[in-house]
């Protein structure tokens, strides 16, 4: 009850219906939700094995089971292959066929294409194909889940890290603070870019490789931010009259600190998330990313700057990212001004 009655007091009421009435922030909000969430269901949009298969009495569901071949009356014992004619002919004989709206994985190479790849948006590949002949609109779809993914964890995890280092400096000070800001001035003069080629060279990339390097890196964003607040509020007096009447450290930080460093904190984190997908792009782009194959928006980028004769590559993923950071950026304004103390008296 207490936590419902503390999301429903009227600041933070004020707070909502500032965010609201910014109608550029609340539509890029509802926008970059429903995307998201489409991509979250990109193999049930975007795959090249059926949704389903009806084959004379029984239901198939490819997407989720793997059937053999001689299921649906083939030869073999291995796994059906869909994009076969053959398999689609023996399934069409006695039963029938739902494709997703897209018949491509991001992996899928179309080898029915006549011309050279990349070939061209036709009514088959709706954007066209890259230089392997994989479909461009499902890689996006992919790509785009990723990107978002991506965003999120580093965003998450590098915000609690920056919170709890920045709380701590700000909370205690003296020579703990001063040690620590001389290590984060140390630490953010690293050559990130560098240190991920040269440690490329060592590991084979991945999501989870390229999450944790970026971390440590990343965690510095609120550092400053947070310290600011709480070094401003430790000399207040309900935090000295909490200390005078014994609350320990963590709980006079969590619960009558934080909530004040937080609101400046939440108006940074959708500006941080529009660096992380810009940071993943950038890696992507110059191939020190995620793994060889996998969808990309950077390397789509990559290869509309090698395939200069295929403007359809460069363009789609342009358009796909310039409307990704548009949103990010319109909803981090709506809630910088949500949060904005001076903004309590308009809308």
């Amino acid at each position: 009850m207490k936590k419902l009655t503390r999301y429903k007091n009227p600041l933070n009421q004020a707070r909502w219906q500032r965010f609201r009435s910014n109608r550029r922030g609340w539509w890029s909000l509802w926008i970059f939700m429903t995307l998201f969430v489409i991509s979250l269901f990109a193999e049930l949009i975007a795959n090249d094995k059926p949704l389903l298969v009806i084959y004379g009495e029984k239901w198939h569901y490819p997407i989720f089971i793997q059937y053999a071949e001689t299921e649906f009356g083939g030869e073999f014992e291995t796994e059906a292959d869909f994009t076969d004619p053959y398999v689609i002919d023996l399934i069409e004989e006695r039963g029938s066929i739902v494709w997703p709206v897209v018949r491509f994985r991001y992996d899928t190479i179309n080898f029915n294409i006549t011309g050279a790849v990349p070939s061209p948006p036709d009514g088959e590949n709706w954007l066209g194909t890259d230089d392997k002949g994989r479909d461009v609109l499902s890689r996006i779809i992919y790509g785009f889940r990723i990107s978002v993914l991506f965003g999120f964890v580093l965003t998450l995890v590098s915000s609690v890290i920056g919170v709890a280092v920045g709380a701590t400096q700000g909370y205690y000070g003296g020579w703990f603070d001063l040690f620590g800001q001389r290590f984060i001035e140390v630490w953010s003069g690293m050559p990130t870019l560098f240190l991920l080629i040269i440690l490329s060279s060592f590991v084979e990339p991945n999501f989870w490789w390229l999450l944790g390097i970026m971390v440590l890196f990343s965690w510095m964003s609120l550092v400053g931010i947070v310290r600011a607040e709480f070094l401003r509020c430790r000399n207040f007096d309900y935090v000295r009259a909490a200390q005078a009447m014994g609350v320990n450290d963590r709980r006079i930080m969590l619960r009558h600190m934080l909530p004040n460093a937080m609101v400046a904190s939440l108006t940074m984190m959708p500006f941080i998330l529009s660096g992380s997908v810009t940071t993943l792009t950038s890696l992507d782009f110059l191939g020190f990313g995620l793994p060889v194959g996998s969808p990309s928006l950077g390397e789509l980028l990559a290869q509309g700057k090698a395939n200069l004769q295929a403007p359809w590559l460069g363009i789609s993923a342009f358009l796909v990212l310039s409307l990704m950071l548009t949103l990010l950026v319109f909803i981090g304004e709506a809630v910088r001004d949500a949060f904005d103390p001076h903004q309590q008296g308009q809308h």
